[in-house]
């Protein structure tokens, strides 16, 4: 009972790397599309872009962080 527990906590935490993924994937298409369209604001862009990313991995390292001790916790 306890070692589904576990699997379902640690499967659960891990959802948001999904998310992660799909923020990331945004973030940089955005980047893109707004160098496309202004190629001479592409500096200013880039540190935008930058900040976008930092809380979307910050997300995923701390999704990591739930999902690995729930995993490998004692029983």
């Amino acid at each position: 009972m306890l070692e589904g527990a576990k699997s379902i906590g640690a499967g659960a935490a891990t959802i948001a790397l999904a998310g992660a993924a799909a923020g990331t994937g945004n973030v940089s298409s955005s980047s893109i599309h707004s160098v496309a369209r202004n190629p001479s604001l592409a500096k200013q862009s880039f540190g935008y872009a930058i900040l976008g990313f930092a809380p979307t991995e910050a997300i995923a390292s701390f999704a990591s962080m739930m999902a690995f001790p729930t995993s490998f916790a004692p029983q």
